[in-house]
């Protein structure tokens, strides 16, 4: 059964709609991967799949690895949630579901939560374990930012 011209015309038309709905869409995922690296005052989520372009192509990123099931882990995320404004175009903040990406964990040896990575230039320059206070956080930090000119 052959098509008629008109029939034809139809589906290419919904063809040339359905790769502009992709390219828009495509566009879009890649505008909030770039504003989820850079930081926009808010901790990125981080995934087995995102974590290694996270950590290289920014300059400072505090990961948090915690797990939904992890009472500690939720009296951190607040702290972490405020330090992701308070340091917003400085430093990004990022979280980790250990039990969802288990790849990362076990590759940076991950055996209690909440821990805390910090790297710079794609390297881990510190880190914490366990449920600390905010000022504790931070003086893991600061000394791993450039100084104001």
């Amino acid at each position: 059964m052959s098509q008629s011209p008109r029939q034809r015309t139809r589906m290419v038309v919904r063809d040339e709609e359905l790769e502009a709905i992709k390219q828009q869409k495509v566009l879009e995922i890649m505008q909030s991967r770039a504003s989820a690296i850079t930081g926009n005052g808010e901790p990125v989520v981080l995934t087995d799949q995102t974590f290694e372009q996270t950590i290289e192509k920014t300059p400072i990123v505090v990961v948090d690895f915690w797990a939904a099931w992890c009472g500690p882990c939720r009296m951190v995320a607040p702290i972490i949630d405020q330090l992701a404004k308070e340091y917003k175009g400085r430093v990004t903040f990022g979280k980790l579901n250990v039990d969802e990406n288990p790849i990362v964990a076990n590759a940076f040896q991950i055996q209690s939560i909440p821990s805390l990575l910090v790297f710079k230039n794609g390297k881990v320059v510190d880190g914490l374990v366990g449920a600390a206070p905010e000022h504790l956080i931070e003086s893991r930090i600061t000394p791993h930012l450039n100084p104001k000119a």
